[in-house]
């Protein structure tokens, strides 16, 4: 099948091209901002709350992270199968943000209050609390992603609710990374990290509820308010498969995600054992975040200008810098504060317009195969999301076990402070070059108008 070089006549459904109000975009993320704040919470201290406040072995942690990651991908697949299938008055999506809301916050709150049981004890309720909270978050999170998909199958509309999302799922990140544990501390112990995570599963429900409420479906809207002929999912997962940008953006996911997950959690190992104090983790939660506050202010426009892709290739070349100005003095808190700013500037294309990317290339497979499939293109791209951050999690476990690391001590050993620094500058730097090898093989900016106006001529004939 030939695409078009250019079309003369563009067909669309004025419903689907309907680019969703400024006022439905901003409940959107703010809907996303409760879910982002747990998985800021896990992503970024379950493994030092693990290690230093439950008492549990580092190694047993990273075993912990990526197992439980690994499992849980394969129910993404089912989820996105079944928000395909949802119908309801609500839609496909909606509808699993209301019932999902209240058992993803009680999860978190369980996650963070691990009881004083023996070591086993331990062990056990953390896997159990922990593939609970994954589970949970699956359902409502793939729902949300598609639901961005959803609301609009304008380019330039889906790009700029992802932009929204993104400032609250920045906001939502660096109110975790930099008030979290000084909370905790000022509580102490476990009912410190406790309270915060209940503090947190309020503002999920809150924030969830509204969402849903203020959402609207546009974009293939007919299937419930009609029968359409039901597609196997052999056949569906065998189209995804062929959706070679999905594969593509997939797999950058995984890079991107290993690489969030080092950034966020190995940093306060840094910030204890390598400068000084866990105190400074906020300085470095706030500069790894600095390129992403300023480019929300320039970001919708370079993207209209020089796509998601171009920007996305140019602000990881510069992420590859951070590493290299790290290097220069690894003790010294001002040049690794300055290499982390620089190095932030990988999290912009994740947080600002990476689902935007990922929604695109349901198109795509609609284009190829001649049906959509919006939650498994959303629940399958999150499978490598989360594949990569259990990959991420795992890195940090295993390494700091490899090198001696125990919990809690005054001081670590050299081989425990070495595998620290490789945590937090040697693997990210090969894991930004790994990212712009996959950006680079994505090409689907251009080819994109004219396959959602190849897409609307055919139902147009129908």
């Amino acid at each position: 099948m030939a695409l078009q070089a250019k079309q003369e006549t563009v067909v669309e459904t004025p419903l689907q091209q309907e680019r969703p109000a400024h006022n439905e975009m901003l409940f959107y993320g703010m809907g996303f901002f409760g879910i982002i704040l747990i998985w800021t919470m896990v992503g970024t201290f379950l493994t030092f709350y693990y290690t230093d406040v439950a008492g549990i072995s580092a190694g047993v942690v990273g075993t912990l992270m990526l197992v439980a990651r690994l499992l849980d991908g394969f129910t993404d697949v089912g989820m996105g199968a079944l928000v395909d299938r949802t119908k309801s008055k609500y839609g496909k999506a909606r509808p699993w943000i209301l019932w999902m809301a209240i058992p993803f916050a009680v999860s978190g709150v369980l996650l963070f209050s691990v009881p004083d049981l023996s070591t086993n004890g331990k062990i056990v309720y953390a896997y159990v609390t922990y593939f609970l909270l994954i589970l949970m978050y699956t359902a409502i999170s793939i729902p949300y992603k598609t639901l961005l998909g959803l609301m609009t199958q304008d380019q330039k509309g889906r790009t700029l609710v992802n932009v929204y999302t993104g400032v609250f799922t920045m906001l939502a990140t660096i109110l975790v990374m930099t008030l979290a544990q000084p909370i905790a501390s000022s509580i102490g112990g476990n009912l410190g990290w406790t309270v915060v995570a209940i503090a947190i599963g309020v503002i999920i429900i809150v924030n969830c509820l509204l969402a849903f409420r203020k959402t609207k479906e546009r974009v293939d809207i007919e299937t419930v308010a009609q029968s359409k002929e039901k597609i196997p999912f052999k056949t569906e997962f065998k189209a995804l498969l062929s959706n070679k940008y999905w594969v593509i953006i997939t797999l950058y996911c995984v890079i991107a995600y290993t690489l969030n997950a080092l950034l966020s959690g190995a940093g306060i190992f840094y910030a204890q054992y390598i400068l000084g104090s866990a105190g400074y983790f906020s300085l470095i939660a706030l500069t790894l975040f600095l390129p992403t506050i300023v480019g929300f202010f320039f970001v919708g426009r370079l993207i209209a200008r020089f796509g998601k892709r171009n920007i996305a290739i140019f602000v990881t070349c510069v992420a590859a810098f951070g590493s290299v100005i790290k290097l220069i003095d690894p003790n010294n808190l001002s040049i690794f504060l300055i290499g982390n700013a620089v190095q932030g500037f990988a999290l912009l294309p994740i947080i600002t317009f990476l689902y935007a990317m990922i929604n695109d290339t349901t198109e795509y497979g609609e284009w190829k195969s001649g049906f959509r499939t919006a939650g498994l293109v959303n629940s399958a791209a999150s499978f490598g999301m989360k594949v990569g951050a259990g990959i991420g999690g795992a890195l940090i476990g295993w390494l700091l076990a490899f090198g001696g690391y125990v919990g809690s001590l005054a001081e670590q050993s050299a081989s425990a402070e070495m595998m620290i620094i490789t945590l937090n500058i040697y693997l990210p730097l090969l894991l930004t070059i790994l990212q712009l090898l996959f950006l680079w093989m994505y090409k689907l900016d251009k080819l994109y108008p004219n396959i959602v106006a190849e897409i609307n001529e055919r139902k147009a004939l129908k």
